[in-house]
Parts: structure tokens; C-alpha cells; sequence
């Protein structure tokens, strides 16, 4: 963790109304441009900005103050925050400890097999390895790939269930949906009946019937 001033805008606003510190010491303090505190002293910026007390937050001491519009020259120390701000961790690929590297090619065997969906870029993050490896494990070219094992990156402890789970699910929205034959809609040559029609084509004696029709106009 590390110590930072909580809002510096805020900051200046409150030691700019409420001191007889110069604009030197205040931009110092703040970590400010002189011309900034110029400009929020005019009224020309911050406008808005409701000034913070840095005495309340713990960053400066009354007596800081007192000392500083004594002496302009005088610069301001930094006390420690009431408020810790943790430091941003740095991104960067997953690490993996030396012990459990050498299973890393028996993780991505098992994430090819069970979980095909997943990119070679989703499995280089999960597990901490490099799409090279990935390609010689999915292509069997790995220099030990007649003694690998399919393991569970999660048992192995290479990352985290919640990990896994957020992965497969982000693959599986981009696959497309594989839709069952019974849902399948049929062709209409499937559903004309066909074989139906022909039947009772089969069944009717069209002389009979053009017989019929002659004997009956020969009556009228």
C-alpha cells in the first residue's frame, strides 16, 4: 500500500478558502500546476468543487499550517492518511509457481478435450502459459506428449473454478447454437403428404370414372 492525496482539486479549493498559504505551497503540496491554482483561485476552474479538509482526512496537520503561512518559503509535509489507498496492481500474465509448472501441459490437454470451445487465448490466461505450448499440445508436437494426462487445471490448482466457469461461458455465447433435428424444420416436400395423394391415385379407376360422367350427360 501506498499514500496519496485524496483529491487534490478538492485539496487546493479548501486551503485556497481557508488559509494564508501561498499558491506556491499549495501547488506543492497538491501536486498542482502554479498556473491551476491560479485558475481555481479566480474561480476560472474547480468551480463546483466542494473543498475537503486535508487536516480531517489526516494528510496535513494544523500545525503544518500555521508554519506555512509564517514562513512562504516553508514547504508542507505529508502525514500519513487515515485512509490507505491500495496500490493498483500491475497487469500482467498469470504466475505460476515453479512446482506446478510442469503441469501446465497436463492442464491444457484436459481444457483441449473438455472444453474445445475455449480459445487458445482464454486458456493462456487461465493457466498462465503461452499459445506455443498450446499448439504443441493440441497438435501433439510437445516434446512429452506420449506421457501427458488430461488433469483438471482446477485440482491442480493453475486457477480457479469461478475462473474456469466465466471462460467457458464467454466462449459458449460466441458459438453458434446447434440446433437438434427434431426442431429442425422440415422441407415442404416433407410435409406435402405425398405418399398420401399417390395412394389414392392408386385406388380410383379413372375409366370408371370419365364412364360415369358420360353416362350420366347422355341421360340429360
Amino acid at each position: 500500500m501506498y499514500n496519496q492525496l485524496l483529491m487534490p482539486k478538492a485539496t487546493a479549493v479548501w486551503l485556497i478558502d481557508n488559509t494564508a498559504l501561498s499558491f506556491d505551497q499549495i501547488a506543492a503540496f497538491c501536486k498542482l500546476h502554479l498556473l491551476e491554482i491560479k485558475a481555481i483561485a479566480d474561480g476560472e476552474t474547480a468551480q463546483g468543487i466542494k473543498g475537503l479538509n486535508p487536516v480531517i482526512t489526516g494528510q496535513l496537520t494544523r500545525e503544518e499550517i500555521i508554519k506555512g503561512e509564517k514562513d512562504p518559503d516553508y514547504s508542507l509535509k505529508f502525514s500519513e492518511s487515515k485512509i490507505r489507498i491500495p496500490e493498483k496492481k500491475r497487469r500482467g500474465p498469470r504466475y505460476t509457481p515453479l512446482s506446478k509448472r510442469q503441469d501446465r501441459p497436463n492442464a491444457i490437454l484436459w481444457l483441449v478435450r473438455n472444453h474445445p470451445e475455449l480459445k487458445d487465448a482464454q486458456i493462456a490466461r487461465l493457466i498462465g502459459t503461452t499459445k506455443f505450448t498450446i499448439e504443441q499440445v493440441r497438435n501433439r508436437t510437445h516434446w512429452n506428449s506420449g506421457n501427458l494426462i488430461p488433469l483438471d487445471p482446477v485440482t491442480l490448482g493453475l486457477c480457479l473454478q469461478i475462473d474456469l466457469d466465466i471462460e467457458v461461458e464467454r466462449a459458449s455465447k460466441n458459438r453458434p447454437r446447434i440446433i437438434p433435428e427434431d426442431e429442425m424444420l422440415l422441407p415442404a416436400s416433407a410435409t406435402e403428404n405425398l405418399d398420401i395423394v399417390d395412394n389414392l391415385h392408386d385406388g380410383l379407376d379413372i375409366s370408371k370414372i370419365f364412364a360415369k360422367f358420360s353416362s350420366i350427360k347422355d341421360d340429360k
